[in-house]
């Protein structure tokens, strides 16, 4: 289907607007009154700039408060309405949008709005114009859809239809069932957005917080299921209102929103791309840095042994069991400093993970590379994290690991997954994998991860949680596969200058989290230290053997529970903008939701004192 977007849902100049939507691949445009009104442009430079950008315009909005009003305001509304259709001409706008009328002096009389509406759809005839009438979910007497096309089939003229807004039906718990009772025809126009289920005022719910379909908890796809049913064949359009598109990057807004619509179509099957291919764990998490011997430190306290280095590339491999590092100290680890770059994610059809990427506007990553090197495709999170498709250990497919020469005897990888070079220092820690993943977002890029991670990975989206800072919330959103063998959680302050660098870390599994967390501490290790307090209120809540809590005390564990089972955790001091995590899960599904504000403050704490 044709998809459209509204000029309103991104920042920056109209041309900006209409650059990024041309880039991002949609077909057309929404032309929002201020945006058109605030260009130096003429309408007909405005056209012309659209048709070479590829665009059509779509539509032409708002026009509001036309209907059921006293005789003299109406006539005045038509004398500005004549005006706006001369202009849409000049436009090369056919179809313009009519919100219901919030005006203080409209009355409550469906005959008469249909007569004034009968009225404004002959004279935009005139101009070979249409009316499409919306419902506001605010509007004075027409707030609801079905009112809407009541008054429009009973005004019965040919240049008048409806306006169907998925917002302003689903924000009041309207059944979008009943659209099947309105001919397909008469739906003149389609707007699309989604939006977080908040308690609050409809009018400022809209006008704040809407965002892509797929990224809040409206069931669009069955809206536009319904819509669809009726033989509607205009655009899906989007039309969000959202802080923080407005202030964000237009042409990655812009990529985000045409994704969610591609997401869509496949969702109500209408469009077919390559079907998600689910990662099935963790082949290695990749750190730069301008520094290797902080980290390589950190990483033989916790029992990891480098086993190989790349044979063109300034790329160490450390290993213990499954769990793989790379630790790369290039050119570009000098400029970023210390921090998580890249995750390979196994893959069981690499090659499809990579055209179903593509197909979702997140195209593979070009690479510079010998040509005797594993020819494995990325792609790039919305932070900048790039994601790897690998093939570990499977000969009929590329193999990263073929490109490390072993540690021990000097010859190249053989393609397996270590062999005895995996198992860690002398005072192996335990660890026998990656746990999770911990990314900090930009800030205005959360709903956006939280999609593409879904879409393009086939993950599933777990519920987002609000977690307190000392310094503000940090929302977190976990992305996982069916059996928990990959999980990252998404992490972003509130705050467009909030320092999220605590949300970027590498959670290892170990089965005796005592264990290796002496075994880290012996080693040299330094445990991020947790207040007593944190103690006396676990103890509080909890009942634990002799000894127990005062264990955990000495080490910095953090315990919680769910109804699944038992969760220890603690945390390594920060090297950079990364840190370790141990974690010992029995049974347990979350990531220690209720232990972060305490994690945050002690890290806060450490920085204060260490200046890091």
């Amino acid at each position: 289907m044709r998809t459209s977007i509204a000029t309103v849902s991104l920042s920056g100049s109209l041309t900006e607007k209409l650059t990024a939507a041309s880039r991002a691949g949609f077909d057309g445009v929404e032309i929002f009154e201020n945006d058109l009104l605030a260009s130096p442009l003429t309408p007909e430079e405005i056209r012309a700039r659209c048709a070479d950008l590829g665009l059509s315009i779509d539509l032409y909005q708002p026009m509001r408060d036309i209907e059921a009003v006293p005789a003299e305001e109406f006539a005045r509304n038509m004398r500005r309405a004549r005006h706006k259709f001369e202009l849409m001409r000049r436009l090369g706008a056919d179809t313009v949008l009519v919100c219901s009328s919030v005006h203080p002096l409209a009355v409550d009389d469906d005959a008469l709005a249909a007569d004034h509406l009968r009225q404004l759809a002959d004279s935009a005839q005139e101009f070979g114009i249409r009316v499409a009438y919306e419902a506001l979910a605010w509007g004075r007497h027409v707030n609801t859809y079905g009112h809407a096309w009541r008054i429009v089939e009973a005004a019965d003229h040919p240049a008048l239809g409806t306006c169907l807004d998925s917002f302003h039906i689903l924000s009041r718990g309207s059944d979008p069932k009943g659209i099947a009772d309105i001919p397909g025809e008469k739906i003149f126009f389609l707007q699309l957005a989604d939006a977080p289920l908040l308690a609050m005022d409809v009018l400022q719910w809209s006008r704040h917080y809407r965002c892509f379909p797929g990224q809040g908890g409206f069931d669009v796809a069955g809206l536009v299921r319904n819509v669809l049913d009726t033989g509607y064949d205009g655009p899906l359009s989007l039309e969000v209102f959202n802080d923080v598109f407005r202030q964000a990057e237009a042409g990655p807004t812009a990529v985000d929103a045409h994704r969610s619509l591609l997401v869509l179509q496949e969702t109500v099957g209408v469009a077919t791309p390559p079907a998600p291919v689910v990662p099935t764990g963790v082949a290695f998490a990749e750190l730069v840095t301008p520094d290797a011997e902080p980290v390589a430190a950190v990483l033989g306290a916790l029992g990891f042994a480098r086993t190989a280095r790349h044979r063109t590339k300034p790329v160490d491999l450390w290993q213990q069991g499954e769990a793989r590092i790379l630790v790369n100290t290039s050119g570009a680890a000098r400029r970023t400093g210390t921090g998580l770059a890249a995750i390979g994610l196994e893959s069981p059809d690499p090659a499809g993970a990579a055209r179903r990427a593509e197909a979702l506007l997140a195209p593979v990553l070009p690479r510079r590379r010998a040509a005797e090197d594993a020819p494995l495709d990325a792609v790039e999170a919305p932070d900048g994290t790039e994601l790897f498709f690998c093939a570990t250990g499977r000969p009929e497919l590329p193999n990263w690991r073929a490109d490390f020469a072993d540690e021990a005897d000097g010859s190249h990888g053989t393609g397996g997954t270590g062999g005895s070079h995996g198992t860690g220092g002398s005072h192996g820690t335990g660890v026998h994998r990656i746990d999770h993943l911990a990314l900090a977002q930009p800030w205005h890029h959360f709903d956006e991860a939280a999609l593409f991670h879904r879409s393009v990975l086939g993950l599933h989206a777990q519920e987002s949680v609000d977690v307190a800072d000392p310094y503000g919330l940090m929302r977190s959103r976990a992305v996982t596969n069916a059996d928990g063998s990959v999980r990252i959680a998404l992490g972003v302050g509130a705050a467009p200058t909030d320092d999220t660098v605590h949300a970027q870390h590498i959670a290892l599994a170990t089965s005796d989290v005592v264990a290796a967390a002496r075994r880290f501490r012996e080693a040299g290790g330094l445990l991020l230290p947790i207040p007593a307090n944190y103690y006396d209120d676990l103890a509080a809540r909890h009942e634990f053997t002799d000894g127990e809590l005062k264990t955990y005390r000495e080490l910095g564990i953090l315990y919680d529970r769910d109804a699944h089972g038992e969760f220890r955790h603690c945390y390594t001091m920060t090297v950079g903008r990364v840190f370790f995590e141990l974690v010992q899960r029995d049974g347990y599904r979350g990531y220690g939701a209720q232990n972060a504000p305490v994690r945050l403050a002690a890290q806060h704490t450490a920085r204060a004192v260490t200046g890091g």
